[in-house]
């Protein structure tokens, strides 16, 4: 704390103005941290200004930071199961079309020709399943080929720990928790296996003709339905997989979200300026510099008085 000293009637020394300029000093620097804290925002703009509230606001912050990006990470893992679900949901509507066109090829009313006709329809709609297998693409990677395997950090520990979800869309019985597919969506490679169904080949549809109904023939047709169906359940339940992880994704979202507010609140009271009162010590600190030029310019002139000795 700043400390008087007076040199009484010795001129040597001018003790009371070094005061006076000491106390200018402190003030100089005072209203310079005031006008910093204001300019920035922020009461700790350095490790000098609090020790340890550096160290703490620092380390929220690395955290914080960790949890937006887990929050980016969820929002594309929530991109990739919507965008595949709304294909699955296509594929379904196509596959239910098919499926009704070849309950209808069963009818004995229908003659060789319109079957045939049903057949190649049919058959324009599998090419069109096709299609949207080969357009449902995130970052590069196909989604409903059978090969697609991505997993998302959502998350951190106390320990900072990853936490991690995986959707997986690969042909791999052996994990619980995914989703066997077996030779899903693709006509190209696949042959006699479509949407996990073994012996389900699509391509047969446009084999159909007068000659040869084939799958659409009396003695195959109700094969033909009862794997179609069994293509559709397999479709719902790759949705219904993806609408399961769609939900955690949104709740751990939602969880990530509070998380952030609540990070960043604690380092707002650590780091940041109450305005108001740095506005308020800096119009005080202004004041008291005003007053120490005042007082140094008396002190000053204070030697002058003892010179009136020699006169």
């Amino acid at each position: 704390m700043p400390t008087v000293f007076s040199n009484e009637s010795k001129i040597r020394s001018n003790l009371p103005a070094m005061n006076a300029y000491n106390a200018l000093i402190a003030m100089n620097n005072d209203i310079a941290l005031r006008q910093l804290r204001l300019s920035t925002g922020k009461r700790i703009n350095s490790a000098a200004d609090d020790v340890a509230g550096y160290i703490t606001s620092r380390s929220l912050n690395a955290r914080n930071e960790s949890l937006k990006s887990a929050q980016n990470a969820v929002g594309e893992a929530k991109n990739v199961a919507a965008m595949t679900q709304d294909a699955l949901d296509n594929i379904n509507s196509l596959l239910t079309k098919i499926k009704e066109m070849s309950a209808t090829a069963a009818s004995g009313a229908l003659g060789t020709d319109e079957k045939v006709a049903l057949a190649k329809a049919a058959y324009r709609l599998t090419e069109q399943i096709q299609t949207v297998v080969d357009a449902t693409v995130f970052g590069g990677k196909q989604l409903l080929d059978g090969t697609f395997s991505g997993e998302w950090t959502i998350g951190f520990k106390a320990d900072n720990a990853l936490l991690t979800m995986e959707i997986d869309l690969k042909n791999n019985a052996a994990a619980a928790a995914k989703f066997n597919v077996i030779n899903p969506f693709d006509l190209k490679t696949t042959g006699a296996n479509f949407a996990g169904v073994s012996g389900l080949n699509m391509a047969s549809l446009n084999s159909v003709s007068s000659s040869d109904l084939g799958v659409f023939g009396y003695t195959m047709v109700q094969a033909t339905l009862t794997s179609l169906q069994s293509a559709l359940d397999n479709v719902n339940k790759v949705a219904s997989y993806l609408g399961g992880v769609e939900n955690r994704l949104t709740s751990q979202e939602d969880l990530l979200r509070s998380q952030i507010t609540n990070y960043t609140a604690a380092i707002s009271r650590i780091e940041d300026a109450d305005v108001a009162q740095e506005q308020m010590n800096l119009i005080k600190a202004q004041f008291l510099q005003q007053s120490s030029l005042i007082s140094l310019a008396q002190a000053n002139q204070n030697p002058n008085a003892f010179l009136q000795l020699f006169r």
